[in-house]
């Protein structure tokens, strides 16, 4: 996997926010066979244990999928930072219902926190390596 272009990449120590859409949000008619919401719930409870362990400066937000909703938790959580890096998980960004979710998301996140990188996972299981892309492992 090709190495970010960027010369401005945060140190290893960067606070990272991992935003997900919370999987009773979910729209289940939009996603493959098989997923449901007790499925997702333990893939990502899976994923964060392994972000738990392999990166103590991940800090998980599970939103609902109301935009406005979905901004005040990000708000809340970036009061705690600061943060260099967020990962926007791939049901906010793939799935065309929730575009506005994902563009609010991407401007407050900009907005509140200039100069913060963003990286995209496709799944909760490759959330880790999307981080790596933008960090160097600690």
């Amino acid at each position: 996997m090709p190495s970010p272009v960027s010369p401005n990449v945060p140190p290893s120590d960067t606070k990272v926010l991992s935003i997900g859409l919370h999987p009773r949000s979910l729209d289940y008619s939009d996603v493959p066979d098989g997923i449901n919401e007790a499925t997702l719930t333990a893939r990502i409870e899976a994923a964060n244990a392994a972000l738990r362990e392999a990166e103590p400066n991940i800090v998980p937000c599970l939103v609902d999928a109301d935009p406005d909703s979905a901004e005040a938790a990000v708000r809340t959580h970036l009061a705690d930072g600061p943060f260099g890096l967020a990962m926007i998980g791939g049901a906010v960004r793939m799935l065309p219902q929730y575009t506005l979710l994902f563009e609010r998301l991407v401007n407050v996140l900009t907005a509140a926190t200039p100069g913060i990188r963003l990286c995209f996972n496709t799944a909760p299981e490759n959330t880790l390596e999307a981080i790596h892309r933008w960090l160097p492992r600690s």
